[in-house]
């Protein structure tokens, strides 16, 4: 056999191999055609990014990229479990640390919350809004199960205490275990439906410049008006964007008790995408004591898109990704 007949026949093996299982090792990112550069957040401030290439949107107006690095601001993600077998609950834990090396114990209370751990897939598709405990030591955990193997990227959105702190968004990335099946951005459209209710999207994410996103909420053909408060506000809306998984975390305009905001139907925010492409949109709205989310697919500098169902949805669009509660355990 001939040495370029031999490479051949060794690579269509190892192509074959890691298509079939999602190692326990380190995984390994997807190669998106459609893939951003490392740049943009609103909602953190690292330091700037490279511009994409081909014409992105960089330059002054551009929101800085966020969760794209596990050290920020003199503070790391030190993820104590990496690896998580998929279809099984784990326990996963992480510390905040410091330019000392030592655990974060300290730290400012946003939206009701020390810190706010996402989890999310990949492909976009599974996603987790967790909030964890943490211990005397500094230590964070919260239990998980994560449905399909693949991918994953966590999301730390916190501040550290102190006068002048700014709000951090670190990420690190989580393999999960077991039989691998790659799948696409779900597609686009301007409706989610999730547990028999159905969010309309209105507006769409624009490069380097602010602009409005509408959602509003019904049910069973009919607006929802009492939309109860969910970490002090009547929405939170968290955007990641395909290829590089760059982190938006955007909160509503107003918030309840202020004499103008109502509870619903619409939920109005105010966003600035770091760069054209494609988003993951994700809606948490609280109504009758439960949580809910709804996830929509846009593109910057496009008309409003939207839908495609997280992980645990029904072929029909309904339902809501798996494991979702207000204590902690995700939503």
């Amino acid at each position: 056999m001939n040495t370029g007949l031999r490479i051949t026949t060794f690579a269509a093996a190892l192509a074959a191999t890691f298509g079939a299982a999602y190692g326990v090792g380190r995984g390994i990112d997807p190669v998106v055609a459609d893939s951003p550069p490392k740049h943009g957040d609103e909602h953190s401030r690292p330091p700037a990014q490279e511009q994409a290439e081909g014409g992105g949107h960089g330059g002054h107006d551009t929101p800085p990229a966020g969760g794209l690095q596990v050290s920020e601001g003199g503070y790391t993600l030190d993820l104590d479990t990496p690896r998580v077998t998929a279809g099984k609950q784990a326990g996963l834990r992480f510390t905040v640390r410091d330019t000392g090396g030592r655990a974060v114990t300290a730290y400012q209370r946003e939206h009701d919350k020390e810190l706010h751990l996402i989890v999310a897939s990949r492909d976009l598709v599974t996603y987790r809004h967790l909030h964890p405990t943490r211990a005397a030591d500094g230590t964070w955990s919260t239990p998980v199960n994560l449905p399909r193997a693949g991918g994953y990227r966590v999301f730390a959105d916190f501040t550290p205490a102190g006068k002048n702190a700014e709000n951090l968004t670190l990420g690190a990335d989580l393999a999960a275990s077991g039989p691998y099946e790659a799948r696409p951005l779900p597609p686009a459209s301007t409706t989610a439906r999730v547990d028999g209710y159905e969010v309309k999207l209105s507006g769409a994410p624009q490069p380097g410049r602010a602009s409005e996103l509408k959602l509003r909420v019904s049910r069973d053909g009919r607006p929802v008006t009492d939309l109860q408060p969910y970490l002090g506000a009547y929405g939170h809306l968290v955007a990641l964007r395909s290829g590089d998984l760059a982190y938006l975390h955007v909160h509503p305009n107003g918030e309840p008790g202020d004499g103008t905001t109502r509870p619903g139907p619409d939920i109005s925010f105010t966003a600035t995408a770091p760069s054209s492409g494609a988003y993951r949109l994700f809606l948490d709205f609280k109504h009758d004591g439960k949580v809910h989310t709804a996830a929509f697919t846009v593109r910057a500098g496009g008309a409003a898109a939207g839908s495609g169902t997280p992980e645990g949805h029904a072929d029909d669009g309904s339902g809501t990704p798996e494991g979702h509660a207000e204590d902690g355990h995700g939503h």
